[in-house]
């Protein structure tokens, strides 16, 4: 296979990148459509060579040269079961529309362009638009099976023959840092072993080494860390996960702890979210915390692109 001329849009960071190398695939230019610095900062410090185009809404194909593979991860709160579903009439989710018709514009230059478009698990209805307006059938695949996270998405393309990828019987106790000493928390109203209530200021801490018999928490039952807005209104009730995967990764790091038997529990820490989607370890790390989790969240869980993007070949 020659060198591939590749637009990306909405790049993030650049997760297809890392993917096409590890699908064994090689990049003569790299065309990046993405609009947030810190997600730009990302892929300019681990691809220095990426050409960034800016906003979707503003490409001009005629200045690029033939393009091969269009990738795009176009922005999902409008479809997903964990937002408000407004479909197509929410602002960000119409930016599919701009996808459609970039590589529509493209098509007219090279027909036989190769596409590969990822989104979230979503009702019947809306993926049945997507499929009609893509002219395929998507492909559902949960990143449990080549990682430690239950994360389902969409996957449309035109590749041949591509199937669910072998299971790598990846278990959360995998990626966790069996020698995390960091900051462990309670619950806001417990009191165990001596540990004193929250009092206002900061919440009480544990600090332990990890236990291999561990729990995971569904955050939505545990917005207490500092500083959360409704952080002032104390669990009554603990939504239990005994899974071998971790809920799926969003753009905050509280949507997912980690909890010990005796309820203490900590978030995942960045390399944490980093192995969780696959990305190479501190490959976001020149970035804040927050800034990470947000990027992480953001991004695609790569072994699942480059599983795809291996029937190119």
């Amino acid at each position: 296979m020659n060198k591939l001329n590749v637009l990306s849009l909405f790049d993030g960071i650049s997760c297809g990148q890392i993917a096409l190398e590890r699908a064994g695939i090689e990049v003569n230019n790299y065309f990046a459509s993405e609009i947030d610095k810190h997600a730009i900062t990302v892929t300019q410090h681990n691809y220095p060579n990426t050409i960034q185009l800016g906003d979707v809404r503003n490409i001009n194909v005629l200045e690029l040269p033939k393009i091969d593979l269009v990738l795009a991860g176009s922005p999902c709160q409008g479809f997903s079961f964990a937002g408000k579903q407004l479909n197509f009439d929410d602002e960000r989710s119409k930016l599919f529309f701009d996808f459609v018709k970039t590589l529509d514009r493209i098509r007219k230059i090279n027909p036989d362009v190769k596409f590969l478009l990822e989104n979230v698990r979503m009702k019947k209805e809306y993926s049945d638009v997507i499929s009609d307006i893509m002219g395929v059938e998507f492909i559902q695949i949960n990143s449990a099976l080549v990682s430690g996270q239950n994360r389902v998405r969409n996957y449309w393309h035109n590749f041949q023959n591509v199937n669910q990828p072998e299971d790598k019987n990846i278990q959360l106790q995998n990626i966790i840092e069996q020698d995390y000493d960091g900051i462990w928390v309670w619950p806001r109203g417990a009191n165990k072993g001596g540990i004193q209530n929250y009092k206002g200021k900061s919440p009480s801490i544990i600090t332990s080494s990890w236990q291999h018999n561990f729990l995971i928490y569904k955050a939505a039952a545990l917005r207490t860390w500092p500083r959360y807005p409704n952080g002032e209104k104390r669990i009554k009730k603990l939504e239990l996960r005994k899974d071998d995967k971790s809920n799926c990764l969003t753009t905050h790091s509280l949507d997912s702890l980690i909890c010990r038997p005796e309820g203490s529990y900590r978030k995942f820490t960045p390399e944490e979210c980093e192995k969780l989607q696959t990305v190479p370890i501190g490959y976001t790390s020149l970035l804040s915390n927050n800034q990470r989790y947000k990027c992480l969240g953001n991004g695609w869980t790569v072994d699942v692109i480059a599983h795809i993007l291996r029937h190119l070949k």
